[in-house]
């Protein structure tokens, strides 16, 4: 486990602590907080279950405002420098003689939106998203990878968006899991608080964000099981 690049950014990639692999690969992205340490040991944490997990920060080219405006853009339309950086990532995992060969996404927050929009992609095997907004486009999920996802029912910003999620993933066929926590606010699977100062107030009263032990128990053990079900073949 250790810091490393994919292309120009800087990156977090962590291996299993047992075992020689090949291991299944997954391209962790990381919140709107960017690759601090909370994202750092959710990738630890991953590689836990028996992934080559790899975590580029996608806020390291400039300001970081000035990042995460170009982030969100990027999403909003589907394509920009932040989803070649997520494939460059995958390409990197596939390039690894550690990985199998089977690469998937997990995300968090902003991450799990785009988890969520690369699903619909080519070339990923499954997606983990936590608490990610549904794609603009309604078609985005058509054909997708198998999708686990997990939100928290006190979360105003994504108020309703499991059950539309659920329904979308049934009536496409795609194999899928998707739990609302009703204990839990934004954030909830993160192991301690990193909302900034300034963010404070939305995370606070909109969000209701922050680690919510028992649901994030539950929650990781899910993702560690589906994604171990549809990695591993």
């Amino acid at each position: 486990m250790g810091e490393t690049r994919v292309g120009d950014l800087p990156a977090y990639l962590a291996r299993p602590g047992t075992g020689d692999g090949p291991w299944p690969g997954l391209v962790l992205v990381h919140e709107a907080f960017g690759l601090d340490a909370v994202m750092r040991r959710a990738a630890d944490r991953a590689a836990s279950m028996g992934f080559l997990v790899l975590a580029p920060d996608l806020m390291a080219r400039g300001r970081r405002i000035v990042c995460l405006a170009r982030t969100f853009a990027a999403l909003r339309r589907g394509s920009g420098q932040a989803f070649d950086d997520i494939e460059r990532a995958r390409a990197v995992l596939l390039d690894d003689p550690g990985c199998t060969g089977r690469v998937g996404v997990i995300g968090f927050c902003l991450g799990g939106s785009f988890a969520l929009v690369l699903a619909g992609r080519p070339g990923w095997e499954a997606a983990a998203v936590g608490y990610g907004d549904l794609p603009a486009d309604p078609t985005a999920l058509d054909g997708a990878c198998p999708v686990v996802a997990s939100y928290g029912g006190r979360d105003r910003w994504t108020r309703g968006t499991a059950a539309r999620l659920e329904s979308g993933l049934a009536a496409r066929g795609i194999p899928h899991d998707v739990r609302e926590y009703p204990a839990a606010g934004h954030s909830f699977l993160n192991d301690a608080d990193n909302a900034p100062w300034y963010a404070a107030p939305v995370s606070r009263f909109v969000l209701r964000a922050g680690p919510e032990p028992a649901s994030a128990e539950d929650a990781w053990g899910r993702i560690g099981r589906f994604l171990t079900e549809h990695l591993a073949g």
